[in-house]
């Protein structure tokens, strides 16, 4: 008794390469916008490290707040282009 058909795992394994690689490129693509290597250094973020170098903590606040407004924009412009009559 098998538990999968090969040609079901094939596709899926297909679905899943093509997902990393466009991950891949996509990850690529945003590292050559100027002005995003700023985020995690934004006034707000926050960085502590103890005296003796030992204990660092790195709370990225700012820089959080701002990549969920613009993925809430981008995501409220894609879903009006779709969902329109």
């Amino acid at each position: 008794m098998q538990f999968f058909e090969l040609n079901t795992l094939a596709k899926w394994l297909i679905v899943i390469g093509v997902g990393i690689a466009t991950l891949g490129i996509l990850l690529f693509l945003l590292g050559k916008i100027p002005g995003l290597n700023r985020l995690g250094q934004l006034p707000g973020d926050i960085r502590y490290q103890s005296p003796d170098g030992r204990v660092s903590c790195f709370i990225p606040v700012v820089s959080s707040i701002l990549i969920s407004v613009i993925f809430t924009i981008v995501l409220n412009i894609v879903l009006r282009i779709i969902n329109r009559p």
